[in-house]
This record gives C-alpha cells, sequence and structure tokens, in this order.
C-alpha cells in the first residue's frame, strides 16, 4: 500500500464512531472509559462480547458479526491502515455489533474489566517461529495471563491457523499448563460434518487452501 493511500485511510479512520485508539501515554494515564461498560455505554446490549486479536483487515470481526446478531465483535490490530478495511466494511454493511481497538495486544487488559469478555478468536497471528520469541507467541502463558484479567470464567479462546509450530505449541502448552481441550484438530476441512469455524475464510486463508496447506484449530478455556 503506497504512502499516500495509507495516509488517506488514517483520515478516514478518524470519521469512523466504533474506531477507538490511544497513544501509548494515553493508556498509561488515564482509564478507558468504556472499560466495565461496553454493554451499556457502547453497544448498548447485554449480549456477548467477543475479541478477535490481531485482526488485520477485520474479515473475520466483520464476518463473525454478520452470522452472529446475538453477539458483539470487537477486532484489535496495531496497524490502522489494516484496520480501515474493517471499519469500512462494518460502515457501509451498517453492523451494530462492531468495534475496532487499535492497539499492541500486551496493552488490552486496559480496555476490559473483569469477565467483560466472553470469547477470544486468534486467526493466523504471526507464529513466531524463533525459540527466542516464543513469549510472543499470542498463546504463551504470558499472554494467557493478559487475557485471564477479563476473560469470563467460562469462556472460551479459538485458534486458526496454518502453522505446525504454532499449533503443536499450543496443544503442548494446553497440557503442560492444564487448561481445559474442547477440541483440536490438525486439518480443519478434513472433517466433513458443518462447522460455523469453516464458514469464514479470509483471503489468506483461501490462499494457503489453495496452495496445499492444511488449516489448524484449537479452541480451550483457561484453568480456572
Amino acid at each position: 500500500m503506497g504512502r499516500k493511500k495509507k495516509l488517506h485511510h488514517f483520515v478516514e479512520n478518524e470519521t469512523f464512531g466504533n474506531l477507538f485508539q490511544r497513544t501509548f501515554e494515553q493508556v498509561q494515564a488515564e482509564e478507558f472509559p468504556l472499560k466495565g461498560n461496553w454493554h451499556t455505554d457502547f453497544f448498548k446490549n447485554q449480549n456477548p462480547i467477543v475479541l478477535e486479536l490481531g485482526c488485520g483487515k477485520g474479515e473475520y470481526t466483520v464476518g463473525l458479526a454478520r452470522t452472529n446478531p446475538d453477539k458483539n465483535f470487537i477486532g484489535i490490530d496495531v496497524k490502522g491502515a489494516r484496520l480501515w478495511r474493517g471499519l469500512k466494511t462494518a460502515d457501509e454493511e451498517s453492523l451494530p455489533n462492531v468495534a475496532f481497538i487499535r492497539s499492541r495486544i500486551e496493552l488490552i487488559g486496559h480496555y476490559f474489566d473483569p469477565d467483560e469478555i466472553s470469547e477470544i478468536w486468534i486467526t493466523f497471528p504471526d507464529p513466531q517461529p524463533r525459540q527466542s520469541r516464543e513469549r510472543k507467541r499470542l498463546t504463551s502463558p504470558k499472554f494467557l495471563d493478559v487475557y485471564r484479567n477479563f476473560l469470563s470464567k467460562d469462556g472460551i479462546i479459538h485458534l486458526k491457523t496454518d502453522s505446525v509450530l504454532l499449533y503443536d505449541f499450543t496443544c503442548e502448552m494446553i497440557e503442560k499448563e492444564k487448561h481445559t481441550l474442547l477440541f483440536s484438530t490438525d486439518d480443519l476441512y478434513a472433517i466433513e460434518q458443518p462447522m460455523e469455524v469453516k464458514n469464514i475464510r479470509t483471503f489468506y486463508e483461501q490462499r494457503w487452501l489453495n496452495e496445499g496447506l492444511t488449516i489448524k484449530y484449537v479452541t480451550f478455556q483457561l484453568k480456572k
């Protein structure tokens, strides 16, 4: 994406009422006003709130919102130019159950109160293949401790990835840390029965499938 186009997207992002972005200094200095108040002050309902971490262009966040009008969805990514696409689509389709936060994942605890989130989706994140960066994997114990601060006690975490390394790491971590594994497969589309997780395919997911890669899927709950 060219610099001029990026700048245009950044300017247009400021016009969307469902985008929240704060500087690092703001996050540290003052409490986010919707923290603990997402249901009452933004979504205006008590429907469950679902996060997508590292949502990129928001394809999955928007896709889930379309098919689940009885839930609210928040996509989180650090790249404003990427978020523009999800914001634009949600605006064009007048989806009332979609919001986006521009933030680093490690800071998201500043945006939510305990038990405020019912589900987390982690869709095709950077697998951080170097062992020295293991702690930066979004299913590492470091990040799970962050999620624990706002995920409900029966909350569910979903991981969808093309990475064998990240899939194996996550399954091993679930067993080691004694979390509750709900379901796992190393070849999602080899399963014949209908599953909601197969209904939404991002651009890159479809490209990887076309290249013959298999998609892995894990869903689990944190140890209580």
